[in-house]
């Protein structure tokens, strides 16, 4: 990102999901580094030394309105961190669909919303820096979580293409991927209720202990946030960013250097199934 200030005014960005986890985290930090933040939710939650913005990741009207706000209030835009979303559980077979398209509008297509809106103003000043939240979830898909798996793969196809695009424009897209970390995230996801005699029931409920668990002893929402400033602060960003213990991160390599199946019986134990 073209370097336009120094000292303890970084630039103005905006973060969503800024109420709770990983995205209150990482408002917090850049307050306290000498962003000016915006930090958008549903709920309009602010934190110390930064501007709450109410704003709903899954309305175009909304999304367009708040980084409006965001320019009126500070007179530009310099980076946007899309950290919005949630967790979706349970067997493909027994999800309903409208839960699979909520899921997909608000992890997926809500950082598309705010791209989209915020590209113009980084563009006529000629240049800034995205950040995408992704996941661990997106490279290795997570069984028992295929929606929410399937919105951070199309987040890592989506952000890849799109650094192509507006790299001409001085424009870096940075891809962070965390692996479990401690938030709410856990007590927020939406399950799939199954009756007891469903042939996923045991399964099912094996998989989603065993990532809660993972999740209660994952990293702490601020290591992402150090890594996320990470993202918007270095001169040269790599195009991804991951961010968790090394037992899960190692499982990005292992997936591109092992033949599948071995990766895939030596994922199952990890993964619950």
């Amino acid at each position: 990102m073209r370097r336009r200030r120094s000292g303890t005014d970084r630039g103005v960005v905006l973060v969503t999901g800024a109420s709770a986890g990983i995205g209150r985290a990482t408002a917090d930090l850049l307050a306290a580094r000498g962003w000016t933040v915006h930090g958008a939710s549903r709920r309009g939650a602010g934190g110390p030394g930064w501007a709450p913005l109410t704003m709903d990741v899954d309305r175009d009207d909304d999304v367009a309105a708040g980084v409006r706000s965001v320019v009126a209030a500070s007179g530009r835009i310099d980076a946007a961190v899309a950290g919005a979303g949630w967790g979706l559980s349970g067997p493909v077979e027994a999800t309903a669909l409208a839960d699979a398209r909520d899921q997909l509008e608000t992890n997926f297509f809500g950082a598309v919303r705010v791209v989209q809106a915020a590209l113009p103003h980084l563009r006529a000043q000629g240049g800034g820096r995205i950040v995408l939240v992704s996941s661990l979830g997106g490279a290795i898909g997570i069984p028992f979580q295929a929606f929410y798996s399937a919105s951070k793969f199309a987040m890592e196809g989506f952000g890849e293409a799109l650094a192509y695009e507006v790299a001409p424009f001085g424009i870096d897209v940075v891809l962070v991927e965390p692996g479990n970390v401690r938030t709410d995230f856990t007590a927020s996801r939406r399950d799939v209720v199954l009756g007891a005699d469903d042939p996923y029931a045991t399964a099912s409920a094996k998989a989603v202990s065993k990532m809660e668990s993972d999740e209660a002893a994952g990293v702490d929402p601020a290591s992402v946030a150090a890594t996320v400033v990470r993202a918007l602060e270095s001169s040269r960003p790599p195009r991804r960013l991951s961010v968790g213990h090394p037992g899960e991160r190692i499982g990005l390599l292992a997936k591109r250097v092992l033949p599948y199946r071995l990766f895939e019986w030596g994922a199952r134990s990890s993964l619950g199934v």
